[in-house]
This record gives structure tokens, sequence and C-alpha cells, in this order.
């Protein structure tokens, strides 16, 4: 951990469930998206990002990992393929849609990151791929093709950012991710979830030209008010996406229900410990 986790973003592989595409939106922003906040805390720190930095993110989701970005003083520009979310980014971040924090030099394009590209401006200095990939059968192959349309647009020397879930056995929501595999076993393969690889990242970047030039692990607990948000929360990364479309949407959620049982306190929180991986790669 789509994710449209945790797709939020890149396409997915299969047929689309029926779902309220603005209200799995709104529970992205308002319960899931802050469950990585580490992460863009981390990288951030590590590469300093600061008024020099002109930030690209791919698959930027309701935009927190940007106004974050904005909030250090860098210049950044979203692209997601979610309508929905990009509505809620530009509420965050657009000063014409109202956004409190906005900066003028904030951008949310349509599209993709082909369509970024503006004459005369300056390279970007670091892109962003925070929607963590390989827990989703062909969603590396996704992220391929945009780094191919983004990484002319960066300088030489750029960073590029990568991130997946960590190793299965140091996430717990690993188990509870699990029913999404079991739940989509007849359509194996279209957009299904499965465990992440040592190596899925390094794979992506070798594929699209890329340096590695270090990584790290950030630990991203899940935590939840009650089951009733952990479910939505869950449902909004897209993870659920194939078993939604092999049963239906209320099987999903009474075996989600169930698979979170073992995770809640006696105070009816949810809370699973989980560890993120990022790979900073540079253009050459």
């Amino acid at each position: 951990m789509t994710p449209t986790l945790v797709r939020q973003h890149l396409p997915h592989a299969g047929a689309a469930p029926r779902v309220d595409l603005r209200a799995r939106a709104r529970d992205w922003s308002e319960i899931q998206e802050r469950m990585l906040v580490p992460l863009y805390e981390a990288v951030y720190e590590r590469l300093d990002v600061g008024p020099t930095t002109r930030l690209l993110g791919l698959g930027c989701g309701s935009g927190l990992a940007l106004l974050m970005a904005a909030a250090r003083g860098a210049a950044v520009t979203g692209v997601d393929a979610s309508p929905e979310r990009m509505t809620l980014a530009r509420e965050r971040l657009l000063p014409e849609a109202g956004a409190t924090r906005a900066r003028a030099g904030n951008r949310l394009v349509d599209g993709s990151p082909r369509d970024t590209a503006e004459p005369g401006a300056p390279a970007y200095t670091l892109v962003t791929a925070f929607e963590p990939i390989g827990c989703l059968a062909g969603d590396s192959e996704g992220l391929g093709g945009l780094l191919a349309e983004a990484t002319p647009l960066a300088g030489r020397g750029a960073a590029v950012v990568l991130a997946g879930w960590g190793p299965p056995e140091r996430c717990a929501t690993t188990s509870v991710l699990r029913v999404a595999t079991k739940l989509a076993e007849p359509l194996r393969s279209t957009g299904s979830w499965r465990p992440a690889l040592r190596d899925d990242l390094e794979d992506v970047a070798q594929r699209a030209g890329l340096r590695p030039d270090g990584s790290g692990r950030v630990a991203c607990p899940f935590g939840y008010a009650d089951v009733d948000s952990a479910v939505r929360g869950l449902k909004s990364t897209g993870l659920f996406d194939a078993a939604i479309t092999a049963t239906d949407q209320v099987q999903v959620d009474k075996e989600l229900t169930e698979a979170l049982h073992p995770h809640q306190r006696p105070d009816g929180t949810v809370w699973m410990p989980n560890v993120f991986r990022y790979l900073i790669a540079r253009i050459p």
C-alpha cells in the first residue's frame, strides 16, 4: 500500500465497480490520505524541500502532500486521474477556489504529466509518486507510463521519489488486504491486491532509466476512529475495487469488518502499524 493507497490516481486494470466517486474521494481526503503524512515528511526532510524546489506530484490525490510541500516554500504542480480528488485538491491549493493557505504558484492540471509543460518554465527539480505501488497487479506498469511523460520535464540530476508498501510481515494491514485477494479470485490479475515484493520500486526505476540514489523506510500506522471509518478509508484506496466487482459492496464491507476485529481496541478505535518504503532515484 491505487493506491487508487493508499488510486488515489494511477489507473487500475479491470472493470470499475459501481461506487459513489465523490463520496470515495471525500473518504480518501478526510480519512485515509493523512495515514501517509510520515512518508511525505520523511521524504521532504531528506531532500530539503523548500523555496528552490519545483515539484511535480504524480497521482497527487486530494493534494495533502502538495500542500505540505507548498508550506515549505516549494512551487508545486499536481496531476491526477480522478476528477473528484482533483476537485478537493483545488479547494486546498488554489486561491481562485478559495483555499486559505494557497500560494500563487500552485498548479493542478487535469490530464497527464505532459500537460503540465509550460513553454519557458524552469525544469522540475523533484518528481514524486507517493501512490504506493507493488500492491496491485499491473500498478507498476501504470506508473512507468507516467514517469515516461514526467521525467523529460525535469532537469538532469532531479530526484524522482517512488513509494511502496514495506515487507508484508511489517504491515499489520496485510491481513486485512488479503480479503481483497480472496474475494477477487475470479478476476485474478485484473487489479487485485498482492503482497509487496522487495524490489518493486527498484524494478520501476530501472525500467524508467533512473539511477537509484538512496531509500528509506517509514512507520505509517493506520489509525481510525471506529471500524466504519476504517472500512470507508480502506475502500477509498482502490485496493478493493476488484473485490467489489467480483462480489458486491455488501460482501466486501462484511468481510472487511470481520478482518478488522483483531485490530480494534477496547475503546472502539482501530490501529494497524505499517511500514512503507521510498526510493530516491535521479534522472541521468
